[in-house]
């Protein structure tokens, strides 16, 4: 295969990798809002730990249809990701609880500074002016199509920052590990997915029980509901899996900051199928630099230059070896 055919197929995978986590996170969002508006099934944690015992189901699968393969990934490593993890979602929950919406989204944003803090600091990555540059007109445009009324309280403001440090660890964490130890997407979700499953379906009821004062074993259950819920469950499987895969492919920081296509898709399907009243002019002109921020960065990170990894503490895994590393 000639260098322009490897560079063409590389960026085909690369743009359905894209669409399969845009698609699946979008569908997810609208189902939960459904499920937690319409029904009023609230247990955020719980039915966090339902999508990774879904998850966990078809990985197991997977191995024993032989899509898997044998791989090793050792058990501190394994635990201090789900810890992560863990108080990555667990923290999010609570500060969507203990916080206004528009503080939440602020939260929110802060992931991707902090995300590139991390790159910086652990991977020695240097960032064109540009690649910067474009980072803050995402956020600029995020910020104005999203943020609105904003209030914060001390404890609120705790549990804000545990998400925002966390979920940016976890995603750091998930091309660490798959870089280091040469590990597929599916195959990082077969070690992590069983643990998270386990701990968050044994935490999540007492953690929703305290947050929402219901018991999630008295939830009225009816056909339409569970229906929903199964749906969650299932485009959670793709969610999970296309996250890792992006992050695999790329970096946290990058599908942090075009991941928020996401959020602009979010707003205009939930004006189309919800009737909200939020596409207003400012919230167009924020999507509108939104978009330009992420068009601009895409092509900025990826010239010469744009994105500097000056590290070699880890080895380079099987894909990365063969010529075709997904690191832009």
């Amino acid at each position: 295969m000639t260098p322009s055919n490897k560079a063409d197929k590389k960026a085909a995978v690369d743009a359905a990798t894209w669409m399969f986590n845009i698609t699946t996170s979008v569908g997810i969002i609208i189902v939960n809002k459904a499920l937690m508006a319409t029904y009023g099934f609230t247990f955020a944690t719980t039915l966090t730990g339902l999508h990774f015992a879904t998850t966990t189901f078809m990985t197991v699968v997977l191995r024993w249809l032989g899509y898997i393969q044998p791989s090793h990934l050792p058990a501190s490593e394994l635990l201090k990701f789900v810890l992560v993890a863990n108080f990555s979602i667990v923290g999010m929950n609570v500060s969507l609880m203990w916080n206004s919406v528009g503080f939440y989204q602020i939260a929110k944003l802060c992931i991707i500074p902090v995300s590139c803090l991390l790159e910086v600091a652990f991977d020695k990555i240097r960032y064109s002016r540009d690649t910067k540059l474009s980072i803050l007109l995402v956020l600029v445009g995020v910020a104005v199509c999203t943020v609105t009324d904003v209030s914060v309280n001390a404890k609120g403001f705790v549990a804000a920052s545990i998400a925002v440090w966390t979920t940016s660890l976890q995603q750091y964490y998930v091309n660490y590990l798959q870089r280091k130890y040469s590990l597929s997407s599916f195959s990082l979700l077969r070690h992590t997915a069983p643990v998270q499953a386990g701990s968050l379906l044994l935490v999540g009821p007492f953690l929703d029980y305290w947050l929402t004062d219901k018991r999630v074993n008295a939830f009225n259950y009816d056909v339409a509901s569970t229906m929903l819920i199964l749906l969650s469950c299932t485009i959670a499987v793709g969610t999970n899996l296309s996250q890792f895969m992006c992050i695999g492919r790329f970096t946290a920081v990058s599908f942090q900051v075009l991941g928020h296509m996401k959020t602009i898709l979010v707003l205009i399907l939930g004006f189309i199928f919800f009737g909200r009243e939020g596409l207003n002019f400012h919230v167009v002109v924020g999507m509108i630099i939104a978009v330009v921020g992420m068009i601009w960065y895409g092509n900025a990170s990826s010239k010469p230059g744009g994105k500097e990894r000056h590290s070699h503490l880890l080895p380079k895994t099987n894909q990365q070896a063969s010529g075709t590393s997904d690191k832009h």
